[in-house]
């Protein structure tokens, strides 16, 4: 009998650990599911109960007034995405789902700003730009506390990663699963593996996060209030030659009776920069763990993906 991911999965406490043990915790909890657990991360918690109060709120709008903020011009990388348009690589049925995404900002010039659009902002509600600039930078930050951790599992130098997320391509996703009828299809968002280097969840303790074990088991998610889910991405599981595993991962509908109310998550897709090469490390190789990727940069592996979940057509 499967036991609960929280009796197998450690919540760790990235403000009470020391930073060797932390890293030693996160980097296990990583390779033997693919996922981990966070609190005491330091988010501003003001700052995210102000992000959910908006993002609720633009949700509730007009579907007329969301659609005018369409991602569908940017490779879905900015603005607002509308209801059953993504679906997971390989799957029949679109995602129930709608969203909103935020990226960086670089300032004109920037040789990487071709790869990365400008962000737009909803006009109905003015304080939108504000609360999700400092956000984004929230996250930006812990998630690059959360890889020196990594860096250091590794055995690489415990700031490896700084540079290589320097200016990286993250996007910020506000996530609304509408409420469903209670004959809708068990699945919310299909079986998939995220694409980028690590993702940093908001909101999971509402339930419906499934990740797949090792045995081929769906283990429900379920972090305490206020921490944060954190799972590996295909971008770091090429660069560690699969010895960090990206766990597929789906969300399902509650039972019939629950399906009636939304569910509202906050993902941060953490992504390399553009121009950054994607290469086993050599401490992930050896005759036992042969290169199984060839190299590829951040800009074009994420458009090859983006492609495949709908969002780039063509």
């Amino acid at each position: 009998m499967s036991q609960s991911v929280l009796e197998q999965v450690p919540v760790l406490s990235l403000a009470d650990m020391k930073k060797i043990d932390f890293s030693a915790a996160l980097g296990g909890s990583f390779q033997r599911f693919g996922f981990a657990m966070v609190k005491d991360h330091g988010m501003d918690q003001t700052l995210i109960d102000k992000g959910w109060a908006l993002a609720r709120r633009f949700f509730a709008l007009p579907e007329e007034t969301k659609r005018r903020y369409g991602a569908k011009y940017n490779g879905g990388q900015r603005g607002y995405t509308a209801f059953g348009v993504e679906i997971a690589k390989g799957a029949s049925q679109n995602d129930l789902k709608e969203f909103w995404h935020v990226g960086r900002d670089l300032p004109e010039g920037d040789p990487l700003a071709a790869t990365m659009p400008p962000n737009i902002w909803p006009d109905e509600l003015p304080e939108f730009h504000d609360i999700f600039v400092r956000l984004f930078a929230e996250f930006d930050r812990v998630g690059a506390e959360l890889l020196s951790a990594i860096a250091l599992y590794l055995g690489l130098d415990e700031r490896w990663f700084d540079k290589p997320i320097s200016n990286g391509n993250s996007i910020l996703r506000l996530l609304h699963y509408p409420p469903v009828s209670p004959e809708a299809p068990g699945i919310r968002a299909g079986a998939h593996e995220d694409i980028n280097l690590i993702t940093l969840l908001l909101g999971a303790e509402e339930g419906g996060l499934e990740l797949k074990d090792r045995n081929g088991n769906w283990l429900p998610v379920v972090p305490p209030s206020g921490a944060l889910a954190i799972n590996v991405g295909d971008m770091l599981q090429r660069l560690t030659n699969y010895h960090l595993p990206s766990t597929s991962h789906r969300v399902v509908n509650p039972p019939p009776e629950r399906r009636g109310f939304s569910r509202y998550s906050m993902p941060f897709f953490l992504h390399l920069r553009p121009d950054f090469l994607i290469d086993a490390l050599p401490q992930c190789v050896d005759a036992d763990h042969p290169r199984r990727e060839q190299p590829i940069t951040a800009h074009d592996y994420l458009t090859e993906r983006l492609r495949e979940i709908g969002l780039i057509k063509g």
